[in-house]
């Protein structure tokens, strides 16, 4: 090949390099262009739907451009996963991925649709419930000291309720046995409300929900309330105690993170974790969702969200593992 030729050749690649990143980052400029659909892997009406329709709202009125919830629940997120992961990468299908999604599904199932490392973009924490251990009034423990030597005493015998085998209420009291070394037994419904309903009836005697929604039953006096399951006491519930003031190093919650299908490009994946994090620093969000439903924000970047994902999977995989659990 000719000198001239090879430099010809150069200046042609070169030009095509900056050709590509333009046309990278004014797709990314022209972000949104058309319908945002934002997928839940629940039913309308819960948490989850809730996080998305505030998005939603936030995304329409900062961008001009129609933000819609789209509801696909069934197989413990998988259903909605497979979805979006099959969707173009650029931005307008974003996923409300429950934190089962990454770090309990791979060692629930032994045939998952998605990689949850690869599968997707990573774009931002969303956040974190935090979950309360709830018992019927005529329980006799009274707090988790007594409810652990009570276990004790009565290995394999106590009732415990969860919203499905490997929830985020069932994972957090596996985790609760392996750490105090007690031994319950899982009655599964299809859903929080319907257990609820039953540890107010007395069916069962204690569980694991969202603290928000054992508020007020506690405040009732339907339910005794024996502890929160966050690394800190909760500014609306001061009086009742984190259950790590018993069990040391135990953290029971759930959490949520916004992610789309995997290769979305970088310039989009900033522009909204920007919004997202402008949304959660807004007063009225604070007051009408934060603080309404006792949660935490979990503004991370992309890379932390990862890395969060990576080191939370191990714990997961190893409460599953000696639980014996499976989902096939």
């Amino acid at each position: 090949m000719s000198r001239s030729l090879a430099v010809l050749l150069a200046h042609a690649l070169v030009g095509a390099g900056i050709l590509a990143a333009g046309a990278v980052t004014a797709s990314a400029q022209g972000f949104p262009s058309r319908v945002i659909t934002i997928v839940s892997p629940a039913p309308a009406g819960g948490i989850t739907d809730t996080i998305g329709r505030a998005l939603a709202q936030r995304f329409s009125a900062k961008w001009g451009q129609q933000a819609v919830v789209e509801n696909k629940p069934g197989a413990n997120n998988q259903i909605a996963a497979e979805y979006v992961l099959n969707q173009p990468a650029d931005g307008h299908t974003l996923f409300i991925a429950p934190d089962s999604t990454f770090v309990a599904n791979p060692s629930l199932y032994p045939k998952l649709p998605y990689d949850p490392y690869k599968s997707f973009t990573p774009i931002s924490g969303l956040v974190i419930i935090n979950h309360g251990l709830i018992a019927h009034p005529s329980f006799p423990p009274n707090n988790v000291k007594e409810f652990i030597e009570f276990a004790k005493s009565k290995p394999g015998e106590i009732n415990y309720g969860t919203y499905g085998i490997g929830s985020s209420g069932h994972l957090n009291m596996l985790l609760f046995e392996s750490m105090t070394g007690t031994k319950l037994q899982p009655v599964h419904y299809k859903g929080a409300a319907p257990a609820t309903n039953d540890v107010i009836a007395g069916h069962i005697p204690i569980m694991f929900v969202s603290a928000a929604s054992g508020a007020p039953l506690y405040k009732d006096g339907k339910l005794k309330y024996f502890a929160v399951g966050g690394s800190k006491r909760l500014p609306q519930l001061p009086d009742i105690p984190t259950v790590a003031e018993t069990v040391p190093g135990y953290e029971g919650i759930s959490w949520f993170a916004l992610v789309g299908p995997a290769g979305i490009p970088a310039e989009t994946v900033a522009k909204i974790n920007g919004e997202v994090r402008a949304m959660f620093a807004d007063p009225e969000m604070q007051k009408n969702f934060v603080d309404r439903f006792m949660l935490q924000p979990m503004l991370m970047s992309p890379e932390e969200l990862m890395a969060f994902i990576r080191k939370e999977e191990p714990k997961w995989r190893k409460v599953i593992t000696e639980a014996k659990l499976k989902v096939e």
